[in-house]
């Protein structure tokens, strides 16, 4: 029986994927949790076969969540499960370690697939995810400007190109209004942009937001 920890911060996603893989034979969600704090934990004292993680976490977000588990359990395999269109995130969280990345609109079927798959020690990549970075390979002889943006200075990015202010993002990183600020200083610093309408249009033109 494959042993799978859920982390989540949405109760229904939690148990949508539990009714999911209680309909396998072979898989069974053991485990939950709602934030990175508990996810680590758990980790941290508890066995499983693989761990489906969202990016979207109250706290440290996903992709740290993940880094953090290279870090404790190399050899644990992740799927990331996430809101977030495949050119936003797949490329940083697949080079971050992840075994799989999945987007919350796939099918169930293919989830399962998945879930099969990286316990066997496998990458899988959807045929979305690799759509998407053909296009950005495709599209960018030379590598674009936000390649070269840090992980947080990237997440800082989309989430001010999707209309948040500095505090509510600081409030959803669990991180101070200055500490924001420093990110974005430095992001339009590397982007050569100078205000938030910049900011916008590079994620418009470049494709990270719709």
């Amino acid at each position: 029986m494959i042993k799978l920890l859920i982390v989540d911060d949405h109760a229904l996603i939690r148990q949508g994927l539990k009714q999911i893989f209680h309909e396998t034979e072979d898989i069974r969600v053991v485990d939950e949790a709602g934030n990175s704090q508990e996810a680590l934990s758990k980790i941290s004292n508890q066995k499983y076969d693989a761990v489906v993680l969202d990016l979207s976490l109250p706290g440290r977000s996903g992709l740290d969540v993940l880094k953090q588990i290279q870090c404790l359990q190399p050899q644990l395999p992740v799927m990331v499960l996430s809101i977030y269109p495949a050119n936003q995130y797949a490329l940083r969280v697949l080079k971050a370690g992840a075994a799989c990345y999945l987007t919350k609109d796939s099918q169930p079927e293919e989830l399962i697939q998945a879930i099969r798959k990286i316990v066997k020690g496998e990458k899988h990549v959807s045929p979305n995810v690799v759509e998407s970075l053909v296009t950005q390979l495709n599209n960018n002889s030379e590598q674009p400007l936000h390649a070269n943006l840090s992980d947080r200075e990237y997440q800082v990015l989309l989430k001010i190109a999707n209309g948040q202010t500095v505090t509510e993002i600081a409030t959803e990183m669990a991180l101070s209004v200055k500490t924001i600020s420093t990110y974005r200083m430095r992001l339009l610093e590397k982007l050569h942009l100078k205000n938030t309408a910049e900011i916008i249009c590079y994620a418009v033109r470049h494709g990270l937001v719709k």
